[in-house]
């Protein structure tokens, strides 16, 4: 008979979200000690269930990163191929297999700020996934960082995870119910609307933070039956299904501007 204790370690493990890591080396390469932070970000985010690094070692320049990279525990996939944007096709093609698997990850990390990348992020936003985007700063494509449901530049990661290693008695204690999350939702609408900016998932969710100090994602929002929200993108097909919102496109318009504009 397993220990209670055990026990209740393997649940809060099976409740966890599950993350996997997809990183395009040639277009943000990290030191090895980044590439540690890399993954303690990302076990801060849930249960990591891969880390792929895609690389080409006919290109001098990334001809060690099995060497560096593969002691981290990373999945290097070598894809060395001449043909421009072999290595994206690689990443985006093995990144959607596993996200029709039988263990299909809840978050996707995504490195890289290439704009190869836009459709992958809008279909995985499409299926309920959370992307989380990571790249270099200036070589980022507008629209891939907007689309992100978190972003982050590369050069922030020591901050970030000394920020995760902070008690987080705040984070514990700040919790909105789903009637407030939806009142901050439709506010960020209006505000990006006003601003005249795109109302993708990423920008909502970053105005959303900005106006509630006890909204901190979508694990914050708690519903009437104590449950838990998997994704910011499976919230918003709530709030869709309730009548609060309108998605197209990946963009989001309040119902509230239809009515009025009738």
């Amino acid at each position: 008979m397993p220990h209670p204790n055990q026990s209740s370690k393997k649940q809060t493990s099976q409740q966890l979200p599950l993350v996997s890591i997809y990183w395009d080396y040639q277009n943000a390469k990290l030191s090895p000690s980044q590439a540690k932070s890399l993954l303690d970000l990302a076990q801060s985010k849930g249960r990591v269930i891969s880390t792929n690094v895609y690389y080409n070692s006919q290109r001098q320049d990334q001809a060690a990163v099995k060497d560096d990279l593969g002691n981290f525990g990373f999945n290097c996939v070598d894809v060395p191929c001449p043909l421009k944007n072999s290595a994206d096709n690689q990443l985006i093609a093995d990144c959607l297999e596993e996200i029709h698997s039988n263990m299909s990850p809840d978050i996707i990390m995504l490195i890289s700020g290439d704009g190869d990348f836009i459709k992958l992020v809008h279909n995985l936003q499409k299926l309920g996934k959370q992307a989380i985007i990571l790249a270099q700063i200036g070589n980022v494509k507008q629209k891939l960082k907007e689309l992100a449901d978190e972003f982050y530049f590369l050069d922030d990661l020591a901050r970030l995870i000394s920020e995760k290693n902070q008690p987080q008695i705040i984070s514990i204690v700040s919790q909105i119910n789903y009637k407030e999350a939806i009142e901050y939702l439709i506010q960020a609408i209006k505000t990006a609307s006003s601003q005249g900016k795109p109302t993708v998932f990423g920008r909502i969710d970053r105005l959303m933070r900005q106006r509630c100090a006890n909204y901190q994602g979508y694990l914050s929002i708690s519903t009437d039956d104590g449950k838990k929200f998997k994704s910011f993108s499976q919230f918003i097909d709530v709030a869709v299904k309730d009548g609060k919102v309108r998605k197209q496109n990946q963009e989001l318009f309040s119902t509230e501007l239809d009515i009025l504009a009738a």
